[in-house]
């Protein structure tokens, strides 16, 4: 006699999904393995519908938290609009200092290469 079939709380996995818990932490709080959920196709669009409304209901809650919070505006700068920190570097005394050695450097190639 086959075992029974095991039956998923399809609106529990939706609301799992939705705080992005993992295929196995699901299949951990169902009681079952899972490979008994991944066979079955309805979970797997439930699955994958939780967690794209988990997303998006993060995504949400961080452009709303971006009007009050600098950092925030920041983050969602950088990872979304391709903002990036410019940062500009001056030829100081350390540059000029560099400069002057290999300027010295080539000149005292060029000397030996004038007295062979």
């Amino acid at each position: 006699m086959a075992r029974p079939k095991f039956q998923i709380d399809y609106d529990l996995v939706e609301k799992l999904a939705g705080i992005q818990c993992t295929q196995q932490e699901i299949a951990s709080f169902l009681g079952c393995h899972r490979d008994t959920l991944l066979r079955d196709e309805k979970f797997c669009d439930i699955y994958k519908k939780g967690m794209e409304n988990g997303k998006m209901s993060l995504r949400r809650i961080q452009f709303k938290l971006a009007e009050k919070n600098t950092s925030m505006a920041i983050f969602l700068g950088k990872n979304y609009l391709g903002q990036r920190d410019v940062v500009e570097t001056e030829h100081g005394v350390q540059n000029g200092i560099l400069d002057e050695l290999v300027g010295a450097l080539n000149k005292a190639k060029e000397k030996k290469n004038e007295n062979p």
